[in-house]
């Protein structure tokens, strides 16, 4: 019979190895059966060695390997990073109750003090917080554009602080009038605090220039339900007064801003009057107001040193036009009948 040329021979039938054979045989034929797996746990240590490895060593990235606009060409500038950065959710939290207790003492001090001395130390601390503070971002004005995309895209989601941001104004505005323009708003106070010898303009001019910031509201609502890539929020790229609370900004943007306080000192509040979209519709919700603004309400007076005093056009034929009127309580400091009974109080 032929041999077998393996180290473990195949045994044939009806023949029987010898037992010293059997003995010698079985640690050669157990290496050979455990080959495989021996082998390929060899070949997987090898392999997974180099990643733990590469595990103990901490990864480091020299920043000269990112892009540098530079290298990238074609006049790429490094965007700068957000500013101003997140707030955690407690904190947006208190915004949004610091905004509605201004708004609180606004209607407050209007309707119950009368008080425009009060009225004007409410809007330098509103233009303190929300304006340089808070660089403008407790914004009901901006928010116009992200409620109206959530309203109509349902991948856009916005917080809810945002959405309360939106509401809170106009909530406001349908039972005591535009509280939020008096002194609340930092783009209101900033206006307000700069008027210097306002000069009346035309009614019928007034009229015609009040209806820009409608088209302004139809702009920013078209631009913001556009598709992602080409969509823009138009309120805040072009808000004027944005760049000086945050000290920083495009120049044409700052110019723009110094342009509107320099008309401001003798046009009352240009921008709030003729462009401001949310003040468009806080003058909608304020037609349904049961209270606002009222001039000696308890006695007949017609001397018109409310309507000289006011430099919005909000007074005619001597009683406040509330969807006009701006809460700055101007009317009341220049009424005689109104100094004398707070000289009494």
């Amino acid at each position: 019979m032929k041999a077998q040329s393996s180290a473990c021979p195949r045994r044939q039938k009806g023949h029987k190895l010898p037992s010293w054979w059997r003995r010698a045989r079985a640690p050669f034929c157990a290496v050979g059966s455990n080959a495989a797996l021996i082998v390929a746990c060899a070949l997987l240590w090898l392999a997974l060695l180099p990643a733990a490895s590469a595990q103990v060593i901490p990864y480091q990235r020299p920043v000269e390997t990112a892009p540098q606009p530079d290298t990238i060409g074609g006049g790429y500038h490094t965007p700068p990073v957000q500013k101003p950065l997140p707030r955690d959710y407690w904190l947006q939290i208190i915004d949004l109750a610091v905004l509605a207790a201004a708004m609180g003492v606004s209607v407050w001090l209007v309707l119950a003090r009368r008080s425009r001395k009060w009225l004007v130390a409410l809007a330098i601390g509103s233009l303190a917080y929300f304006g340089f503070y808070r660089e403008g971002c407790i914004c009901p004005i901006g928010s116009i554009q992200n409620v109206t995309l959530a309203l109509v895209d349902p991948t856009y989601s916005i917080p809810i602080v945002v959405t309360a941001t939106f509401f809170l104004p106009l909530v406001v505005a349908v039972f005591f009038g535009r509280a939020f323009c008096g002194g609340v708003c930092a783009l209101g106070a900033i206006q307000e605090l700069v008027v210097i010898r306002p000069i009346a303009v035309p009614h019928r001019l007034d009229r015609a220039l009040g209806l820009l910031r409608y088209v302004y509201l139809g702009l920013a609502i078209l631009y913001a339900l556009r598709p992602a890539l080409a969509r823009d929020f138009l309120i805040c790229r072009f808000d004027p007064f944005v760049g000086l609370f945050r000290r920083t900004g495009a120049p044409h943007m700052l110019m723009l801003g110094g342009v509107f306080l320099a008309a401001g000192m003798f046009v009352g509040r240009p921008y709030c009057r003729w462009l401001c979209p949310y003040g468009g519709l806080l003058a909608w919700c304020t037609r349904l107001a049961r209270r606002g603004v009222t001039i000696t309400p308890n006695k007949e007076l017609d001397c018109g040193l409310c309507r000289d005093a006011c430099p919005y056009g909000a007074i005619e034929k001597m009683r406040a036009v509330r969807r006009n009127c701006l809460y700055c309580a101007r009317c009341y400091a220049a009424c005689p009948r109104e100094r004398k009974l707070v000289q009494i109080s």
